[in-house]
């Protein structure tokens, strides 16, 4: 073959390849907007079907436990499969037959099982994308990839929030989910868009540089989940996911019987997502210019600031204005979680492993946040519980500062092992 045949077939490897990035962009966009449909909709739409508090917590918590239990399952399957795109597929199916039930039987015992397939999908999803994306571009490009990833996520799930608020509005809520199966039907189209030929499959589960055997070389699991970045950064993440993820409820508690409670809490939805679509694309380039841990530390900085913010007041126009410090928060933690995940497990062969080890630490940090804070909020009011947040959020800026290195490579050895500065 000559230099001539060698050019025309970069050529056409370079375009196949942004054909695919194309797909991927779409893939965020619809998936995001599928998912849209599920959350604090899910309990509009069942309340006015006059279901009991009692049921749909029930829905929720079966959903998050399944999410919970299919991380670290899920992480293991992605390494393990060379088709990441079936496994997404298998996963946008599992929405739409969720989103189906939801739309046609409402039943308790269906959409009980609708809940746990839904949540099921959060094991492996997420990190199906980040996976592909890794598998794409290598880990050289991966921090602007994911920050473009992010950007079309917030993109999608904008939109899609704006028409099923607006189909449940003018028609009924049952349209809600209507449009979350066309997305997902959708979602199949963008995925396909993607030719399996362009993953690496050893690189996207972060095999060593260079590795391209049918079943590339993998660190054991135990040394991978023992190692003490991931260690450090699990935590870190769990205890912001603690302090995060009940701020909004408390916010709606704290609001009462205010009429325009509704529209504040949407605009507290929408307000951090365009903030996110905005940076996140900041957010990945400068993780090579400036490193991980600066951007982590403004991400998890935000946020004590945030809480102690809405502990000092209810007006409507300064939470919309706090709520722009979500953004800042999204933006840099959605982008660096599966960046700095692949910088530790780089060379493992267990990147999306790792993925599930950190999800399942962030799953259980949610899941105690609401009623940890909703019993503190009870007790001593909804300003003690906010500032109760804020303290659990210093206390993960404060492990964060002190104890995970900078996990951006300097050479290509992998940082499973590592120890922080100083012998910490």
């Amino acid at each position: 073959m000559g230099p001539r045949d060698l050019t025309m077939s970069d050529a056409a490897k370079a375009r196949s390849l942004q054909h695919s990035l194309r797909g991927l962009d779409w893939l965020n966009f619809l998936l995001a907007g599928a998912l849209g449909g599920f959350g604090p909709l899910i309990a509009v739409y069942l309340a006015g079907r006059h279901w009991t508090q009692g049921e749909i917590g029930l829905i929720f918590t079966a959903s998050g436990v399944a999410g919970l239990l299919s991380q670290v399952p899920g992480g293991e399957l992605l390494d393990r499969v060379r088709s990441k795109r079936f496994l997404v597929a298998l996963g946008v199916a599992m929405i739409a037959m969720s989103a189906g039930i939801l739309t046609l039987w409402p039943s308790f015992v269906l959409v009980l099982t609708a809940g746990v397939v839904q949540g099921t999908t959060g094991g492996f999803l997420g990190s199906a994308v980040s996976a592909i994306s890794l598998g794409l571009v290598g880990h050289a490009a991966l921090p602007e990839r994911l920050g473009r990833n992010q950007r079309f996520a917030a993109t999608g799930g904008l939109t899609a929030t704006g028409l099923m608020g607006a189909l449940g509005y003018f028609f009924s809520n049952q349209m809600i989910f209507v449009a979350a199966a066309t997305l997902a039907m959708a979602t199949l189209i963008a995925l396909s868009q993607i030719r399996a030929a362009d993953i690496h499959f050893a690189r996207a589960c972060g095999a060593p540089t260079g590795d391209h055997h049918a079943r590339p070389t993998r660190t054991s699991r135990v040394t991978v989940c023992s190692s003490y970045p991931l260690l450090i950064f699990a935590t870190c993440i769990a205890l912001f996911q603690f302090a995060n993820a009940s701020l909004l409820p408390l916010i709606g508690e704290a609001l009462g019987q205010d009429r325009r409670s509704p529209l504040i809490v949407s605009a507290l939805i929408v307000v951090p997502q365009v903030v996110v679509a905005v940076l996140a694309p900041w957010v990945g380039r400068r993780a090579d210019s400036w490193g991980r841990r600066p951007l982590l530390l403004i991400g998890f900085s935000a946020l004590p600031i945030r809480a102690v913010c809405f502990a000092l007041t209810t007006d409507p126009a300064f939470l919309v204005g706090v709520q722009l410090l979500d953004g800042i928060t999204g933006a840099a933690v959605g982008v660096l979680t599966p960046l700095v995940i692949a910088d530790i497990s780089r060379g493992t062969g267990r990147f999306n492993l790792a993925q599930g080890f950190v999800g399942t630490f962030s799953g259980i940090g949610a899941s105690l946040s609401a009623t940890v804070s909703g019993l503190v909020a009870q007790s001593f009011g909804s300003s003690i519980g906010f500032v109760a947040m804020a303290g659990v959020a210093m206390t993960a800026l404060a492990a964060l500062w002190a104890l995970l290195p900078e996990t951006k490579p300097v050479s290509s050895p992998p940082l499973v092992g590592a120890r922080a500065p100083n012998g910490v």
